[in-house]
């Protein structure tokens, strides 16, 4: 019993983040988003990661528009790790959520460059895309596109995964 617990344990710690990508369609989805304005920068925002992926965007949740994925490894819980878009975004009704852009050393120093735009815990927002400088966005896509997975801790490997 005890090792059963333990195993339990352990799996709870090296809990999967829980948005995962899905099979909904991207292009109803942000033919959807409302307001009007925020559709219509969702719709630009998906042409611009193409053309800076140069991929197809996948659903990841019910919200997001993800591009690529890398593997993660928290910083502070080494032992929750998962699977998350290089680079996407989000038209929500308040802002549009830009995903990956500051996580690189590269893309948080050229992030000052981008525009009007606030910062949350692991997301960039931004109230329209007129607020910012298309360019520096391309160069921040391209930054986040470009990321590896993240190194396992030391003395792990994915086998213990």
């Amino acid at each position: 019993l005890r090792d059963t617990r333990a195993e339990l344990r352990d799996n709870r710690d090296m809990a999967e983040n829980k948005t995962q990508p899905t099979d909904a369609d991207v292009q109803a989805f942000l033919n959807a988003a409302t307001p009007a304005r925020r559709r219509e920068d969702g719709l630009a925002l998906a042409e611009l990661f193409r053309e800076v992926t140069s991929t197809d965007p996948v659903m990841w949740g019910p919200s997001i528009v993800g591009y690529g994925t890398y593997r993660y490894v928290s910083r502070a819980n080494p032992r929750t790790r998962g699977d998350w878009p290089k680079t996407g975004f989000a038209p929500r009704k308040s802002a549009l959520s830009l995903y990956g852009l500051k996580d690189l050393p590269e893309g948080a120093a050229l992030l000052p460059e981008l525009g009007r735009y606030t910062e949350g815990a692991g997301c960039v927002y931004v109230r329209t895309l007129d607020d910012v400088d298309l360019d520096v966005l391309r160069r921040l896509i391209a930054i986040a596109w470009a990321r590896d997975d993240e190194a396992e801790p030391a003395g792990e490997s994915s086998a213990a995964q």
